[in-house]
């Protein structure tokens, strides 16, 4: 009965290690590099159009619950909060206040609605649900 017992914790023990570990993994992909965004949905203005000089760009802080990056025009900081594959953001606060266009705009509403994340073929996409909202590519 104690050889059982001590199989079977050692069995739970494997499988809690194992989900942590890839979670850990995965975690350290979103941390690895800042991303350039390279598709949103939404808007009928092209993408090009929407960001015609500077793509927006996210960079998450490891080791802090802080994200840094720009909006396609003006730079930002806010924090974020991350649970698993759930993901939220907080208002962006801009560091500058230029007036480039809609897409900022755009951004700024889009992550708002963000309430997922997954990381794919080396892409990390934000989701709404199940619907893709952005998706970054790793910045350069």
């Amino acid at each position: 009965m104690k050889k059982q017992f001590l199989l079977l914790l050692g069995i739970l023990s494997f499988i809690v290690m194992s989900c942590t570990a890839s979670t850990v993994v995965k975690d350290q992909k979103l941390y690895a590099n800042a991303w350039e965004l390279e598709y949103i949905t939404g808007p009928r203005i092209t993408f090009e159009g929407l960001f015609p000089d500077m793509k927006p760009k996210i960079q998450f802080t490891a080791g802090s619950d802080m994200i840094t990056g720009n909006s396609g025009c003006n730079g930002y900081a806010t924090k974020f909060t991350l649970k698993g594959d759930m993901i939220s953001f907080a208002d962006p606060q801009l560091s500058t206040m230029m007036y480039c266009g809609d897409g900022e705009a755009v951004f700024r509403k889009t992550m708002k609605q963000i309430d997922r994340y997954r990381l794919t073929d080396g892409k990390l996409e934000f989701l709404t649900g199940d619907v893709v909202m952005m998706r970054f590519k790793p910045a350069l």
